[in-house]
């Protein structure tokens, strides 16, 4: 074996040193909040993100070998399988696993920066890049401690496809072609969506092979492998698939068939339907409408969640070049950097795709930003290494080099150490779920909105309508009808929706081929409860609700989890079903107003954004307009943190109520449909209708309440 070259030593040392400066950033938070108890579970800090929660549950049902039908566990999912060979592997509690598993599985990104960077002989531009863009705004945000999610990989494994990419191009050597391949394989197993870019690099490479190298067959047969391995089938197929067409290239007999080879791939490409995920990503994030309809049927209308998604909203461009570069001024220094950089070494173009998808944060939302976060770090990284080239001794060479990074990493060290997230759930938060899943059966479903979806799943092991990725309109009209609605009309919808999903999903296994065959289009809930109830108008059914309505059979409990910070999203919630369904007409919003920051002088409570209380007069002013009030309620808790309740009637025919929940030092100003709510009544005022429902759970937090029908 031989010895290691003095610039393999070097390049491992850069490497060493950028992944170790990675992961030491990332403890800052663990460091800042290690005496902080509310953030821990089982004697570990929680996790910051609530999608971690549904790899979390997929991993957990891995190690147990069990899950029920119908939970959406994601079992077969990467994210989840990995995790659960860590889990299974390592000396570390599960909680530790999934914590501390962003931290280093991230860091890994410093690696194909710094092999890119020796393939432009320039290991210093490498290790600056791996530095900056190991920290970045964006990419800290999305791999920090904690922050469990398929980000963790989702930037390292396209870096590393580059890195095969350019090193193919510019070595020629047939090692890269089943490198390239293999690295398509991995990135489509860990992240499905990868099509897009994927794809991006296909047509770029092809660009850069027609314009600069069109006489060399090397290049296309990296294209044709790659596209094998791009196919929209199993990637158990694909693999074997991609190694026998290593297997016929590496063939001199087969060279000449080369060309066939790739028309072939392309044609299967399309015939499998490669292109059809990308066309749904497009939609989803840069063609998004206010609502959606269905294409047969009663051609209902719901309001689209991707409007209230604030990482697929625009973002002003100091945010944009923040989260990608760290400073608007590190930001024009990499855009330039990198322009010089392609003009100097023309492989670099390659990684377009990269930026591109970075740039379309500008239409598409913040989350895209991630992606050119390492690619630009190569252009300031380029920038610097130039300057210091032009330095007479090499002591100034390095001073001038250890300067400027430190000049680019300073703004994203001090974003670091200013972002301090907080975990998803509070320590009583989650006793409350724990509580709850002694209580719920496995099968039982637990009504809360899509935000806390995955959390009562991990922690209380039990099924939920919406969540974290089942939040299309169509299933968060109904969770929202029930919690903005009063509660014999909720508990009605309640059952319905619990039923109609389970016959749902019975129906979808009984008739899979039948579905698939003839791409058949399910109806949504709502529109199946109209049509089998006798109505061809979704408005009369749901007017049908306030009557003695016809329920299906029970075939299992529901309980409802009414936790306090919903208070902040109220209004959001009530908008997937403040829609008319059958024309898109938008409803009236209700009031509901909470004010946590308020200044009384005398009599005037002033509540903030235009809103005051006036005491004496029982009246409220909103905007100039002065209304009377209907009710004001003081609730609290006493000594055995019972809710108590002080309520004193002003004017019976007033609309307006206002609640002071002393406790939470809270004033809610609210209508009489909110104030009438499921939510308001049962979390606010626990005044719940005892023939509908059971107190199970009662804390601050949050409550838990049982449907009774």
């Amino acid at each position: 074996m031989g010895t290691l070259t003095k610039e393999t030593k070097l390049t491992l040392l850069y490497m060493a040193v950028a992944f170790f400066f990675s992961v030491a950033v990332r403890m800052i938070w663990y460091y800042q909040f290690a005496d902080y108890e509310a953030f821990k579970f089982n004697g570990q800090f929680m996790i910051n993100t609530n999608d971690g929660y549904f790899w979390a549950e997929g991993a957990r049902d891995i190690l147990a070998g069990v899950h029920q039908e119908n939970d959406l566990s994601p079992t077969t999912t990467a994210a989840s399988q990995l995790s659960a060979l860590f889990a299974y592997i390592l000396p570390f509690s599960f909680e530790s696993v999934i914590l501390f598993m962003p931290i280093f599985l991230s860091s890994l990104i410093v690696i194909p920066i710094i092999l890119i960077a020796k393939s432009l002989d320039n290991l210093e531009l490498g290790l600056v890049a791996a530095l900056l863009a190991s920290i970045g705004h964006s990419y800290y945000n999305r791999t920090m401690i904690g922050y469990y999610d398929t980000d963790m990989l989702n930037i390292v494994l396209p870096m590393f496809l580059l890195w095969s990419i350019i090193w193919a191009i510019k070595t020629n050597e047939d090692k890269y072609l089943i490198i390239t391949a293999l690295d398509i394989l991995v990135y489509r197993w860990w992240y499905p969506q990868s099509y897009a870019l994927e794809l991006s690099f296909f047509g770029l490479i092809l660009l850069y092979s027609l314009v600069f190298d069109r006489k060399n067959l090397y290049n296309y047969k990296l294209l044709a492998i790659m596209m094998f391995a791009m196919l929209n089938i199993d990637g158990f197929i694909r693999f074997p698939l991609v190694i026998a067409v290593f297997y016929i290239f590496r063939q001199e007999k087969f060279q000449k068939y080369s060309y066939h080879i790739l028309a072939a791939s392309i044609v299967l490409f399309f015939a499998s339907g490669g292109f059809d995920p990308i066309w749904s990503q497009l939609k989803g994030y840069v063609f998004k409408d206010a609502v959606t309809a269905g294409e047969e049927g009663l051609k209902l209308h719901f309001y689209s969640v991707m409007q209230t998604v604030r990482e697929a909203g625009h973002i002003p461009f100091n945010v944009f070049a923040d989260r990608i570069s760290g400073h608007v001024v590190t930001f024009i220094a990499s855009v330039a950097g990198f322009i010089y950089l392609a003009y100097r070494h023309k492989i670099m173009l390659l990684a377009l795709p990269l930026i591109g998808l970075g740039f379309l944060a500008s239409v598409g939302g913040l989350r895209f930003t991630i992606y050119a976060v390492p690619v630009l770090a190569f252009g300031v990284a380029f920038l610097i290494t130039e300057i210091a080239r032009f330095m007479p001794t090499k002591r100034l060479k390095f001073l001038t080099i250890a300067a400027f990074s430190l000049a680019v990493l300073y703004p994203n060290i001090v974003h670091v150490q200013d972002y301090k997230v907080p975990t998803v759930f509070n320590s009583d938060e989650v006793k409350i779920l724990e509580e709850l899943k002694g209580i719920a059966d496995r099968e039982d479903y637990v009504v809360a909105w899509w935000d806390y979806g995955y959390p009562l799943r991990y922690y209380s092991d039990v099924k939920t309508l919406i969540d974290g990725g089942k939040h299309s309109g169509e299933v968060n009209f109904p969770v929202s009808f029930m919690l903005t609605n009063p509660q014999d009309i909720s508990a009605k919808m309640a059952r319905l929706d619990v039923e109609y999903t389970e016959k749902r999903f019975k129906f979808i296994k009984e008739n899979e081929e039948l579905i698939k065959d003839k791409n058949l289009t399910l109806f949504s809930n709502i529109e199946q409860m109209t049509k089998e109830h006798g109505f061809s108008d979704t408005n009369d059914f749901l007017l049908s609700l306030q009557t003695d309505l016809k329920l299906p059979e029970k075939t299992r409990d529901i309980y409802f989890y009414l936790p306090y910070r919903m208070m902040d999203i109220y209004q959001t919630v009530e908008m997937f079903s403040s829609i008319n369904l059958m024309n898109a007409e938008m409803k009236n919003r209700s009031l509901f107003y909470a004010s946590k920051s308020f200044k009384q002088e005398q009599n005037i409570v002033n509540l903030g954004n235009g809103i005051s209380l006036d005491l004496k007069s029982a009246t409220i002013t909103i905007n100039n307009q002065k209304a009377p009030i209907k009710r004001f309620v003081q609730t609290m808790y006493d000594k055995d943190m019972k809710l108590q309740k002080d309520i004193k009637v002003a004017d019976s025919m007033a609309e307006i109520n206002v609640i002071y929940m002393s406790n939470y030092n809270t004033f809610l100003v609210l209508d009489e449909k909110t104030y009438n709510s499921l939510y308001v009544q049962l979390l606010v005022l626990e005044e719940y209708d005892r023939t509908l429902f059971e107190e199970v759970i009662t804390s601050p937090q949050a409550k838990v309440y049982k449907l009774k029908i």
